[in-house]
């Protein structure tokens, strides 16, 4: 299987000085991963608040992206999703060890999977599963979770820290099946065509190049990847969104319908229509939501001032 990103092996040279800080940053994440999950959420807040101090641009983003998304939210409504999305900003670094780390009988204890029926009514046709993911902070952990379900498939990036590499990979892994690298779509598309259920994130600006300008929430132009509708179409696979929501307890997976016919549909329609529904899903719980990322940066040639000036 050619397409499968093979394992990344361990090194001696990971021993060296040259990656202490990493281990260092490893041993503290580890520890803290075995706190009980109220205690590590306790400091997943105060690492968000450090974080908006050290990166206070990207803080800024965040709030500038709840006010163009949601036009209606009152100054106070902003203020208060952003502080809690600032929170949850930080507690996605301990959720990302979490889903590396902790052992499986944790993960499934932690986590609620609600729309399954979708996913086994799917491959009881005989057909794949493409899951659009959604962007929440918490999804490197629902990725781990999700697997005890179903085994999935999903995209890689490399990361440039060998040893970063090693245990994310290895990490990402756990529960789920293998990984494909991420301009591998000829790979993504057999995968689906065997039936599999694969993971792919269709929420997020990846510039001008195989994008299309519909509206996303309160933005009229928002650039819309177009790669999305190409797997839709060039499989029989069934097309459901995914999200992963905060619980008081732990964690909840949302598998939602399939969206039946939208690979039917013109581009336009139909990446407004999947708009529409991401902007539905993500108003379930909008702190939890990767609003740090400049989701409308790029702009159409015709309109071309930034939205975050």
């Amino acid at each position: 299987m050619a397409a499968v990103i093979k394992a990344p092996a361990f090194k001696l040279a990971f021993l060296g000085p040259k990656y202490w800080p990493v281990w260092l940053g490893v041993f503290i994440l580890y520890l803290i991963t075995w706190l009980p999950l109220p205690v590590i959420r306790l400091l997943g807040a105060g690492a968000g608040k450090l974080i908006a101090l050290i990166v206070p641009k990207r803080a800024k983003v965040a709030k500038k992206n709840l006010q163009l998304w949601n036009p209606t939210l009152s100054d106070e409504e902003v203020e208060t999703l952003y502080r809690e999305n600032i929170r949850r900003t930080g507690m996605a670094l301990f959720e990302t060890a979490m889903g590396w780390w902790w052992p499986s009988w944790r993960v499934k204890r932690a986590i609620v999977i609600e729309g399954t029926e979708h996913v086994e009514e799917a491959l009881a046709r005989g057909t794949g599963v493409f899951g659009m993911a959604l962007h929440n902070m918490n999804l490197e952990f629902a990725c781990r979770g999700i697997g005890f379900f179903h085994p999935s498939i999903a995209f890689y990036r490399k990361h440039n820290n060998p040893l970063v590499d090693y245990l994310q990979y290895h990490g990402r892994n756990r529960s789920n099946k293998y990984m494909i690298d991420k301009r591998n779509a000829k790979a993504l598309l057999a995968a689906l065509d065997d039936n599999e259920l694969c993971l792919y994130l269709p929420d997020q600006d990846y510039g001008p190049k195989q994008s299309i300008f519909v509206p996303f929430g309160g933005v009229k132009d928002t650039a819309t990847t177009t790669a999305t509708l190409m797997f839709i179409r060039r499989s029989q696979a069934r097309p459901m969104l995914i999200t992963s929501q905060y619980t008081k307890s732990g964690y909840k997976i949302k598998i939602f319908p399939p969206l039946i016919g939208l690979g039917e549909m013109e581009d336009a329609a139909a990446l407004t229509t999947l708009n529409q529904h991401i902007d539905a899903a993500v108003k379930e719980q909008p702190e939890s939501y990767l609003w740090m990322h400049k989701r409308f940066k790029t702009r159409p040639k015709e309109n071309p001032a930034s939205l975050y000036n």
